[in-house]
């Protein structure tokens, strides 16, 4: 299944966003769907048996979830901090304060958001059979929410926490229990959310803030995802291979494919031959090797697409 290449961009038409009211200022402007692009995307998904799905943190912005990159509503362009590095953590207790404070804060807001449409039109295609693998590059278990089952997540889960030191498991929402227990009388003051679940602390109110051990072990507790500056477990990778070995046809949904755990997938989709469609507001690394490229929201988009 092969597609002449075409670059789309939405163009506007009446009609209302998908995107809910108040969580807006995390996607970056767009115009909607015409008819003309969805019937194209249409007609891409129609042609594949099994398809492969990649999606980031595009989709999510639409359930009131920041991102790192989007123009002018990302993480780096509202401000000049930048994300947790997994050896700043590993080798620095003041590090893991700052970060589980703000992630201690951060974690009521974080948790509760909902899948938006464009995860419910996943989770549907995967129930009538259209989509044979599905993997995130997102840790807020918002596909899990909507019910989705072939699913990997790439780079972990931010509802779970592991022990560096014993390798143990646990749900996030029991941490928050402990944070509290030690932290009664603790208040800070924020000045923005972050992606990932965690908000902006003054480093000194975080001075404190005392941080919990693994119960098990005393070691070092983490939450269960790929921090910047770490590795994708090589058996994970190798699973998604197999996946997309078994899949004809790739859609990538609300992702720049700038980190290359996930671009990794379509270079091997590229070798492989296999149709490659992209669906997301602003250039991809990986435009060069689409078919069919549409800019416009995940949520308006999918939901518009029937898995015939």
């Amino acid at each position: 299944m092969r597609l002449p290449r075409q670059i789309l961009t939405m163009h506007a038409v009446r009609r209302a966003s998908s995107v809910p009211a108040g969580m807006v200022s995390f996607v970056p402007a767009c115009s909607t769907a015409d008819a003309h692009s969805l019937e194209l995307l249409q007609d891409f998904v129609s042609r594949a048996r099994r398809l492969f799905v990649i999606t980031g943190a595009g989709l999510s912005t639409e359930s009131g979830i920041p991102d790192y990159r989007s123009e002018g509503v990302g993480l780096y362009a509202r401000t000049d901090r930048r994300p947790m590095q997994y050896s700043e953590f590993v080798r620095s207790a003041k590090a893991r304060q700052r970060y589980w404070a703000r992630n201690f804060v951060g974690w009521p807001q974080f948790s509760s958001h909902l899948p938006n449409s464009a995860h419910r039109a996943l989770q549907r295609w995967e129930e009538r059979g259209k989509l044979h693998w599905l993997v995130t590059q997102n840790v807020d278990s918002l596909h899990s929410k909507a019910g989705q089952k072939r699913l990997t997540e790439l780079h972990g889960c931010a509802h779970r926490v592991m022990c560096l030191g014993c390798g143990a498991v646990s749900e996030r929402e029991e941490l928050q229990a402990r944070f509290i227990a030690l932290n009664p009388e603790w208040r800070a003051q924020t000045s923005g959310v972050a992606p990932d679940g965690d908000v902006f602390i003054e480093d000194e109110q975080v001075l404190h803030f005392r941080v919990p051990s693994c119960e098990a072990c005393g070691g070092i507790l983490k939450p269960e995802v790929t921090f910047f500056g770490d590795n994708v477990n090589k058996a994970t990778v190798q699973f998604v291979r197999d996946r997309l070995a078994e899949s004809d046809a790739v859609l990538v949904a609300g992702s720049s494919l700038q980190v290359y755990s996930g671009y990794r997938f379509l270079l091997a989709a590229g070798d492989r031959k296999m149709s490659v469609a992209i669906l997301n507001i602003g250039p991809t690394r990986a435009d060069h090797l689409a078919e069919l490229k549409v800019s416009g929201r995940c949520g308006e988009v999918l939901s518009a697409i029937h898995s015939v």
